[in-house]
C-alpha cells in the first residue's frame, strides 16, 4: 500500500534533513565526500518530476487560451521582472542570495501546486494541463533570466551555466522520456500509471530530501554561519506571494473567471519549483553554496504559506457565487 507524504509535513521534514545534514557533517568523512552526493540525488529527483510530465499533451495547454495566456504573462514576464525588483529591494549588496532569490521565483512549479489546488478546490484538471508549457518554458528562460537579471549584479559565465543545465536537465530529461515511451509501447498507460507514476511523487520527495541532507552534511557551517539568512528572505519571499495572489484574485474578478479557475491560476503562478532550480545551483554554482542554501530555504516558507493560502481560498469561495458561473472541471480535457 502507498503512503502518501503529506504536504503539511514537506516542511518539517525539509527541517529535520537541515538538521541531520549540520549533524552528520560534524563525521570528517562524511563531511568531504558529502558534496558528490548532491547532484546525483537531485538528477534522481528530477527523473521522477519528468516521469509525470508527457509532452504529448502540450497542444492542450493551448485549448484554454485565456487562462493559458494569463499563465504565461504571469509566470514569465511578471514574475522575473517583479523577483528583480524585490531581490533589488531587499537583499542588495548580496549578490548570491539575489542569484538564489531569482532562480527560485522564476522557475514555476511542476508538481505538488495540484495537491494545493486540489486542496482549494480548484479547477485541477485545467492546472495540469499547464505542466508542460510551465516546464518546457522554465528551461529555456532560466539561462536568459540569470544572465539577464542575475548577471547585473554578479559576473555569470554562459558556458558553463548552460552545460551544468544539460548535464542536470537533460540526462534525466531524456532517461524519462525513453522509459515513458517504452512502457507505454509495451505494457499501456494503466500499467505506467499503476506500477510507475504512483511512486513518483514519495521518490521525487525522498531523493530531494536526501540530495538536502547531504547538502548540509557538506556545507553545515554555512548554515551555522548565516542563522539569520531565513529572516532575510522571509519578507521578499512573503512580499511575492502575497502581491501575486492579490494580483491573480483582482484579475480573476475582472474577467469575471469562476472560482475554480481563478484558484487553479493562483496556485499555478504561485508555487516554484525550487527542486529544480537547487538542481541547476549545485552543479552551476559549486563554489557559491549560499545560492544553493537560498534554494533549501524556499520551500520552508513556501509550503506553510500555500497551505495557509489554500485554506483562504476556501474561505472566499463562496463570494464567487454571486457573479459566476460553474465550469466543469474536465472542460479542456
Amino acid at each position: 500500500m502507498r503512503v502518501k507524504i503529506n504536504n503539511n509535513l514537506r516542511s518539517l521534514i525539509i527541517l529535520a534533513a537541515v538538521a541531520a545534514g549540520v549533524l552528520l557533517g560534524e563525521i570528517e568523512f562524511v563531511q568531504l565526500n558529502a558534496a558528490h552526493l548532491i547532484e546525483p540525488f537531485l538528477m534522481i529527483m528530477l527523473f521522477g518530476v519528468f516521469l509525470q510530465i508527457d509532452l504529448t499533451g502540450l497542444k492542450k495547454s493551448f485549448k484554454n487560451t485565456r487562462f493559458a495566456s494569463l499563465t504565461v504573462l504571469i509566470n514569465f514576464i511578471w514574475t522575473p521582472l517583479f523577483a528583480w525588483f524585490l531581490a533589488s529591494s531587499f537583499l542588495k549588496g548580496e549578490p548570491d542570495l539575489q542569484i538564489g532569490f531569482l532562480m527560485l521565483m522564476v522557475t514555476p512549479c511542476t508538481d505538488w501546486y495540484l495537491l494545493f489546488t486540489d486542496m482549494a478546490k480548484g479547477n485541477v484538471s485545467l492546472g495540469a494541463v499547464q505542466l508542460p508549457l510551465n516546464l518546457i518554458l522554465q528551461l529555456i528562460l532560466l539561462p536568459v533570466y540569470l544572465l539577464v537579471f542575475a548577471g547585473s549584479v554578479a559576473d555569470i559565465e554562459i558556458q558553463p551555466l548552460l552545460k551544468s543545465i544539460l548535464i542536470v536537465l537533460l540526462i534525466p530529461f531524456v532517461l524519462s522520456n525513453i522509459l515513458r515511451y517504452v512502457w507505454l509501447r509495451k505494457y499501456g498507460e494503466k500499467s505506467f500509471e499503476d506500477k510507475i507514476l504512483i511512486h513518483t511523487d514519495n521518490m521525487q520527495f525522498i531523493f530531494l530530501t536526501l540530495a538536502i541532507i547531504s547538502m548540509f552534511a557538506s556545507q553545515g557551517q554555512l548554515l551555522l554561519q548565516n542563522p539569520e539568512l531565513l529572516l532575510i528572505m522571509l519578507i521578499p519571499v512573503i512580499l511575492f506571494f502575497a502581491v501575486n495572489f492579490i494580483g491573480v484574485q483582482l484579475i480573476g474578478r475582472a474577467l469575471k473567471m469562476p472560482y475554480e479557475d481563478t484558484a487553479a491560476l493562483n496556485l499555478t503562478t504561485l508555487a516554484r519549483n525550487s527542486p529544480l532550480a537547487l538542481a541547476i545551483a549545485v552543479s552551476a554554482f559549486p563554489e557559491q553554496p549560499l545560492i544553493s542554501l537560498v534554494l533549501v530555504i524556499g520551500p520552508l516558507i513556501e509550503l506553510p504559506i500555500l497551505t495557509i493560502i489554500a485554506h483562504v481560498l476556501l474561505r472566499i469561495r463562496p463570494r464567487y457565487k454571486t457573479f459566476s458561473k460553474k465550469t466543469a472541471p474536465d472542460k479542456i480535457n
